[in-house]
């Protein structure tokens, strides 16, 4: 009996193993990723969960049109300013945290700044919108596998955050207040 109850727990044990490694360690299949970047000396932070192509078309299927979409995997991304507000578009935000969603077209992708910055990938609640307003779009020559978010200078008190994945850029432009 005690050998068939240790089986049992072992089996059990190495079951959970590759399921835990989908969340944590290397072998997650979206992992948690941080770029950061000093825009007129403050600090400007982007979280979010970084989705790989995996042979997979992305753009109009796997992310796709006309839909909102979380900006990565998982959580959504979020952008933090502790030392400063930030002016998107014609959004005023003071200084904090804030959720990063996108619209995405074809020709066209609307950048959403939302209060909930704790809100899983499909649970998007246009109530906790702060704003809309229109991104730069570019495509690549290259592809680009893993998804990834830069925070680029534009010089002075402005910077430039740019999701980059597949062929697509897709970027706004924000000033420090």
């Amino acid at each position: 009996m005690m050998n068939r109850r240790h089986f049992l727990i072992a089996g059990a044990g190495a079951a959970a193993v590759p399921a835990f490694g989908q969340f944590y360690g290397n072998s997650m299949a979206s992992p948690p990723k941080v770029t950061e970047a000093a825009i007129a000396g403050k600090p400007i932070k982007i979280n979010y969960y970084a989705p790989s192509m995996r042979g997979r078309k992305i753009m109009g299927y796997l992310v796709p049109y006309k839909e909102v979409w979380c900006t990565g995997a998982n959580f959504c991304t979020t952008i933090t300013s502790e030392k400063a507000g930030l002016e998107i578009g014609p959004m005023k935000l003071a200084a904090g945290a804030y959720a990063i969603w996108t619209l995405p077209d074809e020709k066209e992708w609307q950048l959403i700044i939302n209060r909930n910055t704790h809100a899983f990938h499909l649970d998007y609640d246009e109530s906790a919108d702060i704003g809309r307003t229109k991104m730069d779009l570019r495509t690549l020559s290259e592809p680009v596998e893993q998804m990834r978010i830069e925070v680029r200078p534009e010089g002075g008190n402005k910077g430039r955050v740019a999701i980059l994945w597949e062929r697509t850029e897709a970027s706004f432009v924000f000033t420090l207040v």
